[in-house]
């Protein structure tokens, strides 16, 4: 996978309060509006050198504001305002050069003003190329010219040389945009008018830029530019930083990124709506919002903040979202109805099932899964008491999921890990002065001392990989999925204003990194994660995925071991248990699925464009319509059930299949055959 770079803009939670949905933005493009004339705020001066001070004085990563560090502001902040290339001209790129060296001394100063020059051009080519598309519209379509194609991923590409060259590049993004709603059942005419709506509306945003945006855009390409999780919040995105860590807000349980003018889900919230439908996934895009039975309306090229005013809303009412799926390559748009509801705490505790897997042979004792969603405030005593419940319905091993989870508190993941052994260290910590903490689980209480297995995939990231790795380390359980995310750092939040900047606007916040996890054994989480004892199959290799693709993610490093005992040596069955793992999935029909997906994946990857021959998209649509079919009808007879005809016909919760979870059970069985893995096998 080529690596993608993200621009920060904003990144909001739709677990918000209850609010009216905003009144329909005019469609219109007055012409007594005009592009706003920018230019730097008082406190914006002030802000910059608060942001500079805090993070030369506390941020983990020591930088110097040099003219290296300026051209990589400069390239970050370009990529910011034209990431795929569709807007500014080499020539434009040239006249910004002499400003490449010299964010630095603006920084220190205060000056903010090329930043506002490189800025107000941007609006310029915008406008000229809205308009442009507009005037596209009056053209006529042939959807079956052999070999057109649109390059969607730009990023690597050369800026447009010439006028021509850059119409080009809109002429493909305007058929494209028109095939895609012609693919979702428009008509043409239907499309061009939604599109001229489209182009119109987002000139007219073009006009609402103010002197924020300009600011937040700069600051978050000098904080990405230090460090990946190091990030600027202009004082409206703080306000909604903090709202969104109130649980009672009402949504639909999703984080929402833009990233070229879509809206992109970075995570889905453990239960919300969202969550519980299943149907919206990360990396989806959704591309219009309609309420109830009304009108799905298109939000391609809207504000963020817009976008959530439409999504979210009163509890028990229904939000329509048209969503372009992340893992669709043939860009088919999906309709997905959710009931707005309140994410609530009980929703997002852990929670544990007695479980027995379909492939299952013999006469075997159930097992106990819990799955963790979050590390969240009281979860180690919500788990004790899971456990206590298992252990009285007589399960043979427990299996811990942490599929999905991003972490959480730090202590959390410290005390979870203690109900698994007596006593020793869980995680180190290095703080940006240097100095490293051991934080030590000392009740010397063992809660389950039987047959331990975790599941993890790509998401498990933070608190979660610090207890993967803690029980990995003491060979205590032993992991099993995809290697992990691999973010080791830790985060502080703090707002620039000051008790004395009175009668003054307000100013933003800051999030900046001050800390690195590092795994008992002396190594860092950081780029690499955990890597599990037995790796399930995976479309993503790991430099493709997590902190490993973040530009400017903190380095992998070791620090010295902390003094533990590990349990008995546990190699030769792991040995054991992978050759069992291995061939039961290469008999296994849905790991079948799975390895086909990889191979379609893997041939596709580095696909830059798609085809805007209308025959060659809905053969496309078909294979994959098709390929569905086949599938749930195969599930369904191994199920001994009857077919269905259409995917409308298949009943809900019918084929409820978790392949990954089930494999994990059956590996755990293997372990509970070889007597690994439990506390009275430590060595004295």
């Amino acid at each position: 996978m080529k690596k993608r770079f993200a621009p920060l803009l904003s990144v909001v939670s739709l677990s918000l309060l209850s609010m009216s949905v905003i009144a329909a933005v005019s469609e219109s493009t007055p012409e007594i509006e005009a592009l706003p004339i920018l230019s730097p705020e008082a406190q914006h001066a002030k802000s910059a050198k608060r942001i500079l001070n805090t993070y030369a004085r506390n941020h983990y990563k020591k930088f110097q504001l040099n003219d290296e560090l300026s051209e990589k502001i400069f390239d970050r902040y370009l990529r910011n305002l034209d990431f795929n290339k569709n807007f500014f001209l080499a020539s434009d790129i040239q006249t910004f050069e002499k400003y490449a060296n010299t964010f630095d001394e603006s920084l220190n100063k205060g000056d903010l003003s090329a930043a506002y020059t490189i800025y107000q051009v941007n609006l310029e080519r915008r406008e000229s190329r809205l308009e442009y598309a507009l005037s596209l519209l009056n053209n006529k379509y042939d959807f079956n010219q052999a070999d057109d194609k649109f390059y969607y991923d730009r990023e690597d590409a050369q800026w447009a040389s010439t006028e021509s060259e850059m119409n080009e590049l809109w002429r493909q993004r305007v058929k494209y945009d028109l095939l895609n709603l012609k693919l979702a059942d428009k008509t043409l005419e239907e499309a061009k008018e939604i599109l001229k709506k489209r182009y119109q509306r987002n000139i007219k945003r073009l006009y609402q830029t103010n002197s924020e945006d300009v600011f937040q855009s700069l600051m978050n390409a000098f904080s990405r530019s230090i460090e990946a999780h190091t990030s600027y919040l202009s004082p409206r995105n703080a306000e909604r930083f903090q709202m969104q860590m109130n649980l009672s807000f009402e949504g639909i349980g999703a984080s929402l990124q833009i990233e070229d003018e879509h809206t992109v889900v970075r995570k889905i919230i453990a239960g919300g709506p969202a969550d519980k439908s299943g149907k919206l996934k990360p990396e989806d895009k959704i591309v219009g919002v309609g309420q109830d039975k009304g009108e799905i309306v298109d939000v391609v090229g809207w504000r963020l903040d817009e976008i959530v005013e439409l999504i979210k809303g009163p509890k028990g009412t229904s939000v329509k979202l048209q969503v372009l799926k992340g893992d669709s390559e043939s860009k088919k748009y999906e309709i997905i109805e959710l009931v707005r509801d309140k994410v609530k705490l009980e929703d997002q505790q852990a929670q544990s099932k007695v479980y027995l897997p379909e492939s299952s042979a013999g006469d075997v004792a159930p097992l106990g899964v819990i799955e963790i969603p979050s590390f969240y405030n009281g979860l180690t005593g919500h788990v004790r008491s899971l456990i206590s419940d298992l252990k009285e319905d007589n399960i043979s091993g427990i299996i811990i999921d942490l599929r999905g989870n991003g972490g959480g508190s730090l202590n959390e993941s410290r005390t979870l890990t203690g109900l698994f052994i007596d006593s020793g260290p869980v995680v180190q910590v290095r703080t940006h002065t240097g100095n490293v903490q051991i934080e030590r689980d000392n009740d010397g209480v063992i809660h389950y001392d039987g047959p331990l297995t975790v599941l993890v995939d790509r998401y498990s990231a933070s608190a979660s990989e610090i207890f993967a790795a803690a029980m990995q380390d003491y060979n205590r359980a032993i992991v099993i999925g995809e290697q992990t995310f691999g973010k080791g750092t830790v985060q502080r939040h703090k707002g620039l204003g000051r008790y004395y900047d009175l009668n003054e606007n307000p100013l933003g916040s800051i999030q900046f990194t001050i800390a690195k996890f590092y795994r008992i054994n002396g190594s860092s989480t950081q780029h690499i994660g955990v890597i599990p004892d037995i790796l399930y199959p995976s479309a993503v290799i790991p430099e493709e995925w997590g902190e490993s693709q973040e530009e400017n993610a903190l380095p992998y490093d070791r620090i010295n071991r902390a003094n533990y005992t590990t349990f008995s040596n546990t190699q030769d069955a792991i040995d054991v248990l992978t050759a069992k793992h291995n061939k039961r999935v290469m008999q296994n029909p849905e790991f079948a699925y799975i390895f086909s997906d990889i191979q379609e994946y893997q041939a596709n990857k580095d696909k830059n464009y798609i085809s805007l021959v209308e025959s060659e998209r809905l053969a496309e649509q078909q294979e994959s319509k098709s390929k569905r079919l086949s599938r749930t009808n195969e599930r369904l007879l191994r199920k001994g059930l009857e077919p269905i005809v259409s995917m409308e016909d298949l009943p809900d919760d019918a084929l409820d299949i978790d392949p990954f979870l089930d494999e994990a059970a059956n590996i755990t069985y293997d372990l509970i055959a070889t007597g690994k893995f439990v506390i009275n096998s430590k060595k004295s």
